[in-house]
């Protein structure tokens, strides 16, 4: 026989004082009553986080999860996915929480999460960041556009739909976007108490950086008060979108004899745009005096130059502009200028196909070069 216990109260603090709240059940016992607003078959409530390296996603996970632990007392866990470890790779990271009777044995990454944190818009171009969300589950997206642009790129069909600028509050506060996400994530998860999580601010920088906790506590608090929503209507039939785990395309079956890389300078193919964290360099020609510092510092060939005479006659390499598909936003160039041809500048949408002038690679067509 299954009992279900509903309990209205009339003001979420009452959970944030850490009363532990209790009913009797139909066998005598007293048992807690669960905080969590909702649970999967094994008595989970999931998060995903969805960024880049550097964006400071996995340290976000381990705070978020400390701060229900610890600060609720409920069962916790976090970890994180990632290949290498380094700026502008794929980076997911997971939280899950239960309530303090039920032990936490899974530990596969979540696949059917209640929120997803987006960290980089970016990721919509090679990753399904949406994949196998809960059909009333929470998306929270950090970005400066429309909430119609973004249900649009994210394709979705319902649930509900959350945006924060954690980038710009960030650059102002002079903090990481981590720390704006996990303010609006806190305003989404409301169950959690945000005080916990000033605390876990407090305690994570106040040895070794102690200048930055005022600042990361202004910056939970301006995430945590301008997030904005947007309910999209479930159908009554709506079921979790499809979880779809990418797969390589070369395996065991299809991999040439001898791990054969068959296409020469496949390298070139590459998009590097998701790399970015926010910032792109914005190239000015007329400022130019084509010294060739940015090409020197640049790691990724991005600077385009062609060959031209200048007003004596005499040939000359001249900057033609810069090809942003190879461009990850370290910005070494614009520290390398000597001129003002070359500034940091928040991307927009749109911006880099507008002003890309592209390699020409003549020789490579195929596999043939």
């Amino acid at each position: 026989m299954v009992s279900r216990y509903f309990i209205l109260y009339k003001n979420i603090d009452d959970f944030h004082r850490n009363e532990v709240l209790t009913y009797i059940d139909l066998y005598g016992r007293e048992k807690a009553v669960s905080i969590l607003p909702k649970k999967n078959d094994l008595g989970f409530f999931e998060i995903r986080l969805e960024s880049i390296g550097g964006l400071g996603a996995n340290l976000a996970g381990k705070m978020l999860a400390e701060a229900g632990v610890l600060g609720l007392g409920l069962n916790g866990s976090n970890f994180a996915s990632y290949g290498s470890e380094k700026k502008g790779s794929p980076v997911k990271s997971f939280i899950r929480f239960c309530d303090p009777d039920v032990e936490i044995r899974a530990h596969s990454p979540i696949e059917e999460p209640h929120v997803v944190g987006i960290f980089h818009e970016a990721l919509y171009k090679t990753i399904d960041v949406v994949s196998g969300l809960d059909p009333e589950g929470i998306v929270l997206v950090n970005t400066t556009r429309d909430f119609e642009d973004v249900e649009k790129d994210l394709k979705l069909e319902y649930g509900t739909l959350a945006i924060v600028d954690a980038l710009g509050i960030a650059v102002e506060e002079k903090t990481k976007v981590n720390t704006a996400m996990l303010g609006a994530l806190f305003k989404i998860c409301d169950f959690l108490n945000p005080e916990d999580m000033r605390t876990v601010i407090r305690k994570t920088f106040e040895k070794k950086y102690p200048h930055l906790v005022e600042p990361n506590i202004r910056t939970f608090d301006r995430g945590y008060n301008e997030v904005r929503f947007k309910s999209i209507d479930t159908p009554e039939d709506a079921t979790n979108k499809e979880f779809t785990r990418p797969l390589p395309a070369l395996g065991f079956l299809t991999q040439e004899l001898g791990g054969t890389i068959s296409a020469q300078g496949n390298s070139i193919l590459k998009d590097l745009s998701g790399s970015r964290q926010g910032f792109l360099p914005q190239y000015i020609q007329e400022d130019c005096i084509n010294c060739a510092q940015c090409d020197t510092v640049c790691p990724d060939f991005c600077f385009v130059w062609e060959s031209s005479e200048d007003k004596r006659g005499r040939k000359q390499m001249f900057l033609k502009g810069i090809d942003y598909q190879y461009c990850k936003g370290c910005l070494k160039c614009v520290e390398a200028c000597p001129t003002t041809a070359l500034k940091d500048i928040r991307e927009t949408i749109g911006f880099a196909e507008q002003h890309q002038v592209k390699h020409n690679f003549p020789y490579v067509a195929g596999e043939v070069m």
